[in-house]
């Protein structure tokens, strides 16, 4: 139900935009609009990891340590799109990278535990490398 985009080669310093979108049958997929989203990340031969996180209503955001300041994720509840910006990209972030919906929704706090998150897209490659 969640499809990522946006993945690709860049080279260190540059910027990516993904993209993560639901799809399916009205009666099927979870309104977007109520449940927080977050992405995602895991490098070869590591463990996902977290990276950012939304709330619902787009009001709330938590970043990693690691692309604090550089990555700014943002959602467009008409669309049912949750974006993340990436700026100043290091071979450090490259890696598959997953898009994820919480499995509560009007959740008051966003998660960044990956066991919060009950439904994944089906990850984009990102390279860094010159």
């Amino acid at each position: 139900q969640l499809q990522a985009s946006g993945g690709g080669l860049v080279r260190p310093g540059g910027s990516l935009r993904l993209s993560c979108t639901t799809s399916g049958r009205p009666d099927v997929v979870r309104p977007f609009s109520r449940h927080n989203m977050a992405w995602f990340r895991q490098a070869p031969g590591k463990e996902r990891e977290f990276v950012s996180a939304i709330s619902y209503n787009g009001d709330e955001r938590s970043y990693a340590d690691s692309v604090r300041g550089r990555f700014t994720i943002s959602r467009v509840n008409a669309k049912s799109t949750v974006y993340l910006q990436m700026n100043r990209l290091t071979p450090e972030d490259t890696a598959v990278y997953f898009c994820a919906q919480d499995s509560a929704y009007y959740k008051d706090y966003v998660a960044t535990a990956i066991d919060d998150y009950d439904a994944w897209g089906q990850g984009t490659q990102v390279t860094v490398s010159s």
